[in-house]
């Protein structure tokens, strides 16, 4: 099996790779190669598994915005493609062009490319997002809540999900879409997703630092840890084509928390010197774009489908205090 990845310099490209690699199959069938596409060439981790050192794994940097950028790589027909390249949200927000030629004309790019090569059967999974969400919402959402996102982001995203359910519907592709909640605990730093936040006030002060609090404390989201997501995206591709009818975007299942609710699990985990490093300093334009998000989902369709979430917020934070031990 060939497997690529774009964004696959990421975060999630990353750790979507070493759990790939521990696996050493997808759905019943070995890995044979990973392509891994970013604007900068991907790390390769040094293994001495005799798993993983049956995997041939080719790293590309490449400009996927770029015209036929990706046609050498859809020529060798990989079964299954994650598509997670993204500018995200405060970038997408700031910079239009930007955001539209990474997230949308690059992603129209790659379904031409599937239709082009005749990849019917290629497993298209793409990572969506909470923010094509948005506006005057009900108090708890379904898969097939009506889409009114509030930023170019979620617009950017929720195009996206209109195409490859369309290309998937006249047969030229098996797109999947995962709307992704909000993922906390990121490891790192800082990034530009308005969300970022979400993971600061709690891995800077577990990691003896001070952290910035954007939003009110009464601010409610969706979450899920990045160990559940990258397990949905592995078990996203090994769901029968079949139950991806009729519409091929639903949203994982999440947790709800408030900001409040967040320190408040931190206090227990880690003690009140914990809390005590994270400074309240509203910005009204991170404010603004993530108040948007909605925070409560019916995800029925997800679990059915045998996709799992985390318990609760605590094995959220321990999780991260395990992998970073």
């Amino acid at each position: 099996m060939h497997i690529v990845i774009t964004g696959g310099a990421g975060f999630l490209g990353q750790r979507l790779l070493a759990r790939l690699l521990e696996r050493g199959e997808l759905d019943g069938q070995a890995i044979r190669r990973l392509t891994l596409i970013d604007r900068v060439e991907p790390s390769v981790p040094v293994s001495s598994d005799p798993v993983s050192a049956d995997v041939e794994i080719i790293p590309l940097a490449m400009d996927i915005t770029a015209p036929q950028a990706l046609d050498s790589v859809l020529a060798e027909r990989p079964s299954v493609i994650y598509h997670l390249a993204a500018v995200v949200s405060s970038a997408a927000e700031g910079d239009l062009d930007l955001g539209m030629r990474v997230n949308f004309d690059a992603t129209r790019a790659l379904l031409e490319g599937c239709r082009h090569h005749a990849l019917a059967e290629t497993r298209l999974i793409m990572a969506s997002s909470v923010a094509a969400y948005g506006g005057d919402l009900p108090d708890i959402l379904d898969d097939m809540t009506a889409m009114q996102p509030q930023n170019s982001y979620g617009t950017q995203k929720a195009m996206c999900e209109l195409l490859i359910n369309d290309y998937s519907r006249r047969g030229l592709v098996d797109g999947r879409v995962l709307r992704l909640p909000t993922i906390t605990i990121r490891p790192g730093r800082p990034n530009a997703a308005a969300s970022s936040f979400a993971s600061s006030i709690l891995r800077e002060p577990l990691n003896g630092e001070e952290a910035i609090c954007p939003v009110p404390t009464d601010l409610a989201l969706f979450v899920m840890s990045p160990g559940r997501v990258i397990e949905a995206l592995i078990h996203g591709a090994e769901v029968p084509r079949a139950d991806w009818v009729p519409f091929r975007a639903f949203m994982l299942p999440g947790i709800t928390v408030t900001v409040g609710e967040m320190l408040e699990t931190l206090g227990e985990v880690a003690g009140d010197e914990a809390v005590s490093r994270v400074r309240h300093e509203p910005d009204e334009a991170t404010t603004a774009i993530v108040s948007n998000w909605p925070a409560r989902f019916d995800t029925a369709k997800a679990r059915r489908l045998g996709f799992e979430g985390d318990r609760s917020f605590r094995e959220i934070i321990e999780a991260f205090i395990h992998e970073r031990s």
